[in-house]
């Protein structure tokens, strides 16, 4: 849920919602606001235009010419007119009310009340005007109606709201159901590329908005990246092929040399020189080897493994090299661990990690591999051994191409061994762990159950 939250699509909709209602409120409080304003001037009007009437008789004909236009209005005019003249001891003289109310109170000026009318209360808008020699006069409307229509008013300012909200919510989902799918296909390309599919691209709708002009601009971008890969990568293939010919000759030149058994110290120089070839026709192999891993070509060649088998045959190769150092050498793996993946890389990869926990180990030390099944379904491949092992500061680094950390200076090799077992780990969509054994170092090779 809190991962929901924080997408961006999530926050753009709940801000387009936010935006929706808040506009909402704002239009329809305005015509609230203007319509009952509107009501209230008009009724206010009306009382003063009553009571400038009656003013203007009691001034021209007295008090009894403004108790007849009272009867007369009384008779003749609405029936939500208010109509009440009383004395200074304010009993009634004319009008449509059989008493002065005492919700109209007997201040001067302008009040609301509510009032009964046919036993049902009403509200009222009330004006008290003192007139000459102590006479009040109170005139007011009934504005009931006007209530009912601020009600209605108000009710419709509720659903509108509701209704705001719910078309807000469902213009939010749209949204971030739009904007998810376009940031989608840009994932799945970007996850494709880094699996090694260079040739993946953003597809492209021809709308020219602003997700199209992104897909355009990143698709030149990837294009601009395979084009420096490939020709890093065929540098890289063209070095080690043309090495490894004339590497290959000149050894084969130098074994035909020491089969004629030259003089010992040339012979010893013969070998060394050999070693030296051997080592680079090693490192051809390996640079090749990683340029074909990197590539992605090998996913076409998937398929299930049985892990146990594959361990087997790894202990069976390596075992005379344990035995001649005096290392224990142990497998323990269940029968039916599938995994699915390239059976040559992986078995490299194990191979590469168990010559490195043998070469690493001390005499008399012990290596341990261990094939676990994970509850996801995939499985782990571990290789421990009780050797220096790797400092924390070296962990991130071993597996960089070339790189040799201190507890290896002395030791054959080139550096390519774990960058092998990392980039295989990363083709079959895993991941290459490097823990502390205390003492040793325990490598497992993460592989999912989906790759």
């Amino acid at each position: 849920m809190i991962r929901f939250f924080r997408s961006s699509s999530v926050r753009l909709a709940a801000g387009y919602a936010g935006l929706f209602i808040a506009s909402s409120l704002m239009l329809v409080g305005l015509l609230w606001w203007q319509t009952a304003n509107y009501l209230g001037r008009e009724t206010d009007a009306v009382i003063l235009a009553n009571t400038r009437a009656i003013g203007d008789r009691l001034r021209d004909f007295g008090l009894s010419g403004a108790m007849e236009t009272i009867r007369d209005r009384v008779a003749n005019g609405d029936k939500e007119a208010i109509y009440l003249l009383v004395n200074p001891a304010f009993e009634p003289l004319a009008g449509n009310l059989s008493a002065w109310p005492r919700e109209a109170g007997y201040a001067t000026g302008w009040s609301d009340a509510e009032m009964l009318y046919s036993g049902l209360p009403h509200a009222t808008r009330l004006l008290n005007v003192s007139l000459p020699g102590g006479f009040h006069l109170l005139i007011g409307r009934d504005v009931e109606d006007r209530t009912r229509v601020r009600e209605v008013i108000l009710n419709g300012l509720v659903w509108a709201v509701l209704g705001a909200l719910m078309l807000a919510a469902v213009g939010g989902i749209v949204a971030r159901r739009t904007l998810s799918a376009r940031v989608d296909i840009i994932s799945r390309t970007a996850e494709a590329i880094v699996r090694g599919d260079l040739a993946q691209r953003v597809p492209e709708n021809g709308s020219t908005d602003e997700f199209d002009r992104l897909s355009k601009t990143i698709n030149q971008m990837l294009e601009q990246i395979q084009q420096l890969i490939e020709g890093v990568r065929n540098v890289s293939n063209a070095v080690a092929h043309d090495l490894r010919t004339p590497l290959t000759e000149a050894r084969a030149r130098l074994e035909g040399v020491l089969r004629q058994k030259p003089v010992r110290d040339v012979a010893d120089g013969i070998e060394q020189a050999i070693d030296d070839i051997d080592r680079l026709i090693g490192m051809s192999n390996a640079l090749l080897r990683l340029a074909e891993v990197d590539s992605g070509v090998r996913r076409l060649g998937f398929q299930d493994i049985d892990l146990a088998e594959m361990a087997a045959e790894v202990m069976e190769l390596y075992q005379p090299v344990a035995t001649a150092k005096k290392i224990g050498f142990a497998v323990r793996a269940p029968a039916g661990t599938m995994v699915k993946g390239d059976p040559f890389l992986l078995a490299q990869a194990m191979g590469n990690l168990v010559d490195n926990a043998i070469k690493y180990s001390p005499p008399c030390g012990m290596v341990d591999v261990r094939i676990g099944v994970q509850p996801s379904g995939g499985a782990e491949i571990s290789v421990m051994d009780d050797g220096p092992g790797i400092s924390d500061a070296e962990k991130e680094r071993v597996t960089q191409r070339f790189y040799r950390g201190d507890s290896s200076r002395g030791q054959p090799g080139v550096g390519l061994g774990l960058s092998l077992v990392a980039s295989v780990a990363k083709l079959h969509g895993g991941t290459l762990l490097l823990t502390d054994n205390h003492p040793g170092l325990v490598a497992s090779l993460v592989i999912p159950s989906k790759t």
